[in-house]
């Protein structure tokens, strides 16, 4: 039976002024929120206010003055509660991948008579090469990565695992994983876990702390709309906190920076992750981009995510012009992050083609259109008037074009 979508047209879209705060170029859908989020007026504005003036003017005055100093930890106690973290367990900082090496280096620390970081074979792939690069680091007979099915995560789990690294929300076919659940079993085999959620935070609702995560990192320019490279956050547990040293020991993360002392103590808490210097214009974006949620339930926004994923996908799915569209994302909405993701033979040839329509998705590998939802910035009429171009688009032919076939550097 159809589903009723009413609700979500007009008036009924409680989210939909949202939109307004975002620079959106005229007669453009963006459906790829999820790989890069828009840029919102006020961080425009920010951002120029800190090169004129805090920068400009105030010259190196502003790391007191304006407080660049402590924009890692400020960004990070507006990013936790976005993540369901407490204060004090959130610093921004680096990438995903660096600040992946400091947790998964401080994880093997607390379990020294382990030697195995367990993952799945279809985690990001950065993910995995952080870990194979301390693999080779520190040598197999300390640290080997083993790779397995999610459906055999938990025979996996034995006492040779020292710690559990794995995504929230699949990047490919945006599966979702079930981190309570998950976290409990390997806490139960004394493995600790570490969380991606690059896909999931500022969409889904998330609950580290009553979830009892260890490590969680996350990124700053998906869902969180801080920018193109924007930095990355990481969670530390508090009960973990004062167990450990990270091994990327930079003068940032000193508990006396600015003394100059020769041997390195530790910040307390998670600002011992901040390794370098911080990138303040990236973090001043972040920084403003977050205000957005501030009295915002994830909750609505994950509703709408979904409920616009599950409109696109009916209307697919009824239209016979797509049917050569396989859904490889879970059917089961509850199942899934803000995304669908469909294997065609031509895939990225239809997301050009769809591109110069003036609808943003994104491919993936080796044959994905993968499509996101970003319930701050698209409505039902978006994604009537999105499923229309495709179909466009195939019953044309268009996507044939030579000009569509040729692989740019970045797809």
């Amino acid at each position: 039976m159809p589903k009723d979508f009413s609700m979500m047209r007009g008036e009924g879209d409680s989210l939909s002024s949202l939109r307004e705060s975002f620079l959106l170029p005229e007669g453009v859908i963006y459906l790829n929120g999820n790989s890069l989020g828009p840029l919102q007026f006020k961080v425009k504005q920010r951002l120029k206010e800190v090169i004129d003036i805090e920068w400009g003017e105030d010259l190196i005055t502003s790391w007191n003055k304006h407080g660049w100093i402590d924009l890692p930890d400020r960004v990070g106690e507006k990013i936790a509660p976005i993540i369901g973290a407490s204060s004090g367990q959130v610093v921004c900082c680096d990438s995903i991948s660096i600040n992946l090496f400091k947790l998964l280096a401080s994880a093997i620390q607390l379990r020294p008579n382990r030697t195995k970081i367990l993952s799945q074979f279809d985690n990001f792939p950065t993910d995995l090469y952080v870990a194979e690069g301390l693999e080779r680091l520190l040598g197999k007979s300390r640290c080997t990565l083993e790779l397995c099915a999610s459906k055999d995560l938990i025979a996996a789990m034995t006492g040779e695992v020292s710690v559990l690294m794995l995504s929230h929300v699949n990047f490919r076919d945006g599966s979702i994983l079930d981190v309570a659940d998950l976290t409990r079993r390997a806490h139960e085999n004394g493995i600790l876990v570490i969380w991606d959620l690059a896909h999931s935070a500022g969409v889904l609702s998330v609950a580290l702390d009553d979830w009892d995560v260890d490590f969680a990192v996350g990124c700053g320019y998906k869902y969180l709309n801080g920018g193109p490279g924007a930095p990355s956050f990481l969670y530390v547990n508090r009960r973990l906190h004062g167990q450990f040293i990270q091994p990327l020991q930079g003068w940032m993360g000193h508990e006396k920076p600015f003394q100059f002392e020769h041997e390195f103590v530790p910040a307390i808490g998670t600002r011992q992750f901040v390794a370098g210097t911080p990138q303040i214009l990236s973090l001043v974006a972040l920084d403003s981009a977050l205000e957005i949620f501030q009295g915002l339930d994830i909750v609505s926004l994950q509703e709408k995510a979904l409920a616009l994923s599950e409109y696109f996908l009916e209307l697919v799915l009824k239209e016979s012009d797509l049917g050569e569209f396989q859904l490889v994302s879970p059917i089961d909405p509850s199942k899934r992050g803000a995304q669908l993701s469909f294997s065609h033979p031509s895939a990225y040839a239809i997301s050009r083609a769809w591109i110069e329509e003036g609808v943003i998705a994104d491919f993936r590998a080796p044959n994905i259109l993968r499509v996101g939802f970003s319930p701050m910035i698209l409505s039902i009429k978006d994604i009537d008037l999105a499923v229309k171009k495709l179909i466009v688009i195939i019953q044309s032919g268009s996507f044939l074009e030579e000009k569509f076939q040729e692989k740019q550097n970045v797809t």
